[in-house]
């Protein structure tokens, strides 16, 4: 029995061109992606997925194999072919960590996603390399971090500078008290 007589649709050649190249735009626009595979989500935890990595900033697609391979083409991704079988799915995001972020912590929760591998820029990452990158702070974390690391330094030499006039203004105030 085909995909078509238990219900499902087959796509025209145009409707496929513009899957690929969608697809080929997400891939060319991902600073990371992770693959995953994805075996008897239901609605609800498919959604709460889809929510999360929105949430995120991150896109989820599911995707046929045929059409991601066609899609990796020409792209920085193009080496990881071999990862699309079975029922795939692809997240990725402009954030090089936060895609790998929430779908491991997912993952943890729900046993019916597992993750297959990716890529970061050019490197293809194995499943226990795409763990550990979300384990890694995110671009806004990191940014965060690096606004205290100079906003502290500069809050202290302001403090030195203003702190000499200060004392100068108290003697001066306690002098004329004085007389």
């Amino acid at each position: 029995m085909s995909f078509q007589q238990r219900g499902g649709f087959s796509l025209n050649r145009n409707q496929k061109t513009d899957l690929v190249n969608a697809l080929h735009n997400t891939f060319n626009g991902s600073a990371s992606v992770v693959i995953v595979h994805c075996v008897g989500l239901t609605v609800a935890e498919s959604t709460d997925l889809r929510l999360k990595m929105r949430e995120a900033n991150c896109n989820f697609k599911v995707t046929k194999n045929r059409i991601a391979r066609i899609a990796l083409k020409d792209t920085k991704y193009q080496h990881m072919e071999s990862m699309f079988s079975g029922p795939t799915a692809i997240g990725s995001s402009e954030d090089p960590v936060m895609a790998a972020k929430v779908l491991v912590n997912f993952a943890k929760v729900n046993e019916k996603l597992t993750i297959v591998g990716g890529g970061l820029e050019d490197k293809l990452l194995t499943s226990m390399d795409v763990e550990a990158l979300a384990k890694l702070p995110s671009l806004n974390e990191l940014r965060g971090k690096l606004v205290g690391l100079l906003k502290a330094p500069a809050t202290k030499v302001l403090r030195v500078i203003v702190e000499p006039a200060s004392q100068v203004l108290r003697t001066i105030s306690q002098k004329s008290k004085q007389q």
